[in-house]
């Protein structure tokens, strides 16, 4: 089996529980996750599975919507509701206070990765020298605010949702902006509706999954091209697909490519079979077509 699970992470399980869950139930080995959920968050965790492990770069690096409560007046050592709490303020700011510094994180920003993360620091996660007491430095990163939109604000609780890139932690977005607010702030509720094209309504549940599984219905498996639908398409004759998928590359008049983008990188289909993904590439003065990936 090849392909991707849109699957619908419950609270309590890790993105590592998630995976071998789906190694269990498929009975496979090749099973990878595109990107750590939250343990304690909810919501879409797409899943490859064989071949389909092929293209986990690609969903990667695709923006991420979420829904989140930030809880101002105290900020806790996981900057979560579950971790401990560290400091506390009775500081009251106004509604339009609270929108204009939420705001203000829209765009460019630079993060410190929390210390209760799965990053980790000379070859040992940072969450388990959390857990051992340790602080170690981590360097700040920069990631990208797409968008905020606040939902409601209520007393000392602020729901809004946020588009962003990968490798934001909305944890550190909580208690950013409640530094930035001087009230102290910490992440109360997370929820992620979209990974790139995998949408929180087509995303099924673990027991969903487990009891489709068991009567040998795979219909929740996605093709491998599913998440690559904004990457331009070549057809290629299915002559050419044994050259293509031992890495040979093929000149675009051989292939009758007119339209193309130097360097650019393209879904590449033989007939209706999904080959994998190639590039246009100049070679002295031609120009090639060069799988780097084969799915075949």
């Amino acid at each position: 089996m090849n392909g991707i699970i849109n699957v619908l992470k419950p609270t309590g399980m890790s993105s590592h529980d998630a995976v071998n869950f789906i190694r269990k139930c498929l009975n496979m080995k090749k099973v990878g996750h595109t990107g750590t959920l939250d343990p304690n968050a909810v919501g879409v965790l797409p899943i490859c599975i064989g071949k389909g492990t092929k293209v986990i770069e690609y969903i990667q690096y695709t923006k991420k919507k979420y829904r989140a409560e930030l809880t101002l007046g105290s900020n806790t050592d996981t900057q979560d509701k579950y971790g401990e709490i560290i400091n506390t303020s009775d500081k009251k700011v106004s509604n339009e206070t609270i929108i204009e510094v939420i705001n203000s994180f829209k765009g460019d920003i630079k993060q410190i990765p929390p210390m209760y993360s799965a990053l980790k620091k000379n070859g040992k996660r940072l969450y388990e020298l959390a857990r051992e007491g340790k602080t170690v430095e981590r360097e700040s990163r920069k990631v990208f605010i797409d968008e905020i939109d606040i939902i409601h604000i209520n007393n000392n609780k602020v729901i809004f949702d946020v588009v962003c890139s990968k490798g934001t932690y909305i944890r550190t977005l909580c208690n950013d902006i409640g530094e930035k607010l001087g009230t102290y702030g910490h992440m109360s509720f997370l929820e992620r509706f979209e990974v790139g094209s995998f949408k929180l309504d087509s995303a099924y549940t673990i027991e969903e999954i487990k009891s489709k599984s068991q009567i040998n219905d795979f219909s929740f498996i996605l093709p491998i091209d599913y998440p690559l639908i904004n990457m331009k398409e070549i057809k290629v004759d299915k002559k050419f697909l044994k050259h293509l998928s031992n890495g040979l590359k093929i000149s675009t008049r051989r292939l009758n490519i007119k339209h193309f983008d130097i360097d650019e990188e393209y879904r590449v289909y033989s007939e209706s079979v999904f080959i994998g993904i190639g590039s246009i590439i100049k070679d002295n003065e031609d120009i090639f077509l060069k799988m780097n990936k084969v799915l075949v």
